[in-house]
């Protein structure tokens, strides 16, 4: 006798728990006559049901076969996860869902007493009304803590919606919405709800649709980073972002004493956005990653920095200055500083001039000790009795912050490592968020 749609969905916690997960999906896949999808029911085998676990149906998994989710599969996957404790990530990244399976899901969403801690909807298909749905869900959600978008064109009226929810939602975290076809008026307004919001800690608005060469984003970012304390990680990426825009980030910034990861990568700063930069770092000792990949800052920009580096008290830990036009002076006088500065111990330069001098420092560098080969992304060879720099495929990690219980920033964890999860009552003081495959925070230097 089939089970029925009541039995199913008010399963316990401890059936979930059992060996026979997939048992259980496959029985609301024929209460609902849904296709059963093989991929679901091999990650459901795979899966070891813990306290607290995260359910990873990435549709772009390439150690197995994978067919994609779609709304159907996800309407089945929802329905498992009713008045499940176990479950408290959900990753369903590259796959197929659209607005109609954000609607499946928004129903977890809505429950009350949720598990649901991280959702990951990275590039599927969501649009629009998809982004309005879970705005929605959330103005009356106290659960969930990250929300991942990046690559949905929710465009324009969907940020609109999600800016308004932050107004009254107090819960969450992380919000990730890079690629998303944001345009001016959206990416304002995410800026100006920062300046009330007191939950967030890290956001990501990179690459949107931007027109204008007045700098209006970083104008309105600069002026909540003024008032703003609580933010630990932002992400403007990809923004078009000049001179003229940097000078006034960092006349915020200046202001600002909680931010400790800038990502700018792929802008347009040159030289003297660069020269602001390093004054603010000579003096701000919150701010410990700068992502300044993509740009130009050529070698007086590299020598801004340098002298910024070996500024006592200086607090930068990681930098990224790949692809950035720098020939020999200004890799060289970077290379100087590490020796000086004994606090930054990541850098990233491949994809500027890297001329035997340089490949030299540099190999001094690794072979003493001063520069980790997994922190860096070169690593030296000699042939001929010349000395050459290989690419390592090592950069900055996107988002790894992490709280204390208390909710008070202390120290950066490795990949994306993020503790979502202390300010929600965990005993434990981290917690990764649903992609990452470790379940271990690693400290990037010891204190």
């Amino acid at each position: 006798m089939p089970f029925s749609l009541v039995a199913i969905t008010t399963q316990t916690t401890a059936t979930m728990a059992s060996e026979n997960m997939f048992e259980f999906y496959a029985a609301v896949c024929g209460q609902h006559e849904i296709e059963i999808n093989p991929y679901i029911i091999q990650v459901l085998k795979d899966t070891t049901v813990t306290e607290s676990v995260t359910l990873k149906l990435t549709g772009n998994n390439r150690l197995t076969n994978v067919q994609r989710l779609n709304d159907d599969d996800i309407l089945a996957v929802s329905e498992c996860l009713r008045n499940n404790r176990s479950v408290s990530g959900l990753d369903v990244r590259y796959n197929h869902i659209t607005d109609e399976g954000v609607g499946h899901l928004v129903g977890l969403l809505q429950e009350d007493g949720s598990a649901l801690l991280s959702l990951d909807l990275m590039f599927n298909d969501i649009q629009r009304d998809g982004a309005e749905v879970l705005a929605k869900s959330l103005q009356c959600n106290s659960t969930l803590l990250s929300l991942r978008l990046s690559g949905n064109k929710i465009g324009n009226r969907g940020a609109m919606h999600l800016a308004s929810m932050l107004q009254v939602n107090n819960t969450l975290k992380e919000l990730q919405l890079a690629d998303c076809d944001l345009d001016t008026q959206s990416v304002i307004a995410f800026a100006i709800v920062l300046k009330s919001n007191k939950t967030l800690l890290s956001v990501d608005i990179s690459r949107p649709l931007l027109f204008s060469h007045q700098e209006e984003c970083a104008v309105h970012f600069s002026e909540m980073l003024v008032v703003n304390s609580s933010l630990v990680e932002l992400h403007l990426g990809k923004m078009g972002m000049t001179d003229t825009g940097m000078e006034r980030l960092t006349e915020g910034l200046r202001l600002n004493h909680s931010l400790r990861y800038l990502d700018l990568r792929c802008n347009r700063v040159t030289r003297d956005g660069v020269r602001l930069l390093a004054e603010l770092l000579k003096q701000n000792q919150t701010l410990e990653i700068v992502d300044l990949s993509s740009n130009r800052i050529e070698d007086e920009g590299a020598g801004y920095l340098s002298e910024a580096i070996a500024w006592p008290g200086c607090a930068l830990r990681e930098l990224s200055v790949s692809s950035n036009n720098i020939r020999s002076e200004g890799l060289l006088s970077l290379a100087r500083a590490l020796t000086v500065n004994t606090t930054l111990n990541h850098i990233y330069i491949w994809g500027n001039h890297l001329e035997e001098s340089v490949c030299q420092a540099f190999r001094e560098l690794i072979a003493s000790g001063r520069l980790p080969p997994e922190q860096t992304d070169v690593s030296p060879y000699e042939v001929d009795g010349r000395v050459f720099l290989a690419e390592l495929f090592h950069s900055l990690r996107r988002n790894y912050y992490s709280t204390n219980g208390s909710g008070t920033n202390t120290s950066f964890t490795s990949d994306a490592s993020t503790d979502l999860l202390t300010n929600n009552g965990a005993s434990r003081d981290s917690t990764v968020p649903p992609h990452i495959e470790s379940q271990q925070s690693v400290p990037l230097q010891s204190c």
